[in-house]
């Protein structure tokens, strides 16, 4: 499996950073996670491109999430592609339907699928096994675990937006890699997003082997070593802060 981050960004994106997607891929499967502003570009300049992604899953429905899904309706449309399937929490359908009333001419253009799914599921989504958790954010989202396929065991964790919290550290127990939101440095009070240092109390205990940080926001540049130690003062596992483009390899 393999993991690549497109869009590491938040609400408040940088030059650097797109806001929130990521490409799981396994063989001839590729899953796009969340699909904020700037993603469909990122996925466009990778090997897979969007003409070869046609399942989108999203762990919630603010904007920086979702942002991009008409446009890459449109594109995979204006490409030959002729379906494309979006699943997520309740209230995913009703969002393309009202997408959709906005921009009607997209309407019928190709086979839009949309499936909403709830926490504690296990599903299969474009091939790979999905566990599904609910997290602690401003609306109500999942994060998930992927495993290769249905049967195969999970290997990788994504946060999507939350506060840290040992039940989501359990969730990502047997993981080696999770990917975390870290959105602050530890000197911004905030709800709904953890800092740096409540990422590392959370996962204190945890087995995993690998952490990166991602959905920063602009608070964050110039303080990425400063990231990363304040995690590790709790986590024993590798820390790594996320950037577009980067590409991991989990065995």
């Amino acid at each position: 499996m393999e993991v690549t981050f497109l869009g590491t960004g938040s609400a408040m994106p940088t030059g650097d950073r797109a806001q929130t997607g990521l490409l799981v891929t396994h063989d001839d499967r590729r899953l796009l996670v969340d699909c904020g502003s700037g993603v469909l570009h990122r996925l466009a300049s990778t090997d897979v491109g969007y003409e070869a992604v046609s399942t989108v899953l999203l762990t919630h429905l603010h904007l920086d999430h979702v942002s991009d899904l008409l446009p890459l309706l449109k594109a995979r449309w204006l490409a030959g592609e002729d379906h494309l399937e979006v699943v997520g929490p309740l209230g995913t359908k009703t969002l393309l339907d009202d997408l959709l009333s906005v921009h009607d001419y997209l309407d019928g253009r190709v086979d839009l699928r949309a499936r909403e799914i709830v926490a504690d599921e296990r599903v299969t989504v474009g091939g790979f096994g999905v566990e599904s958790r609910e997290t602690r954010h401003s609306m109500d989202g999942l994060a998930y675990r992927f495993a290769a396929g249905p049967e195969t065991d999970a290997e990788f964790v994504f946060s999507g937006d939350t506060e840290a919290f040992a039940g989501l550290a359990r969730f990502a127990e047997d993981c080696r890699v999770v990917a975390h939101d870290c959105s602050f440095p530890d000197s911004v009070d905030v709800d709904g997003h953890p800092t740096a240092s409540q990422v590392g109390e959370a996962f204190a205990d945890s087995s995993v082997d690998h952490l990166y940080l991602t959905h920063l926001y602009p608070h964050t540049e110039g303080k990425h070593e400063q990231l990363c130690a304040s995690v590790a003062d709790s986590f024993d596992g590798e820390v790594h802060v996320a950037r577009d483009g980067l590409r991991v390899e989990i065995s």
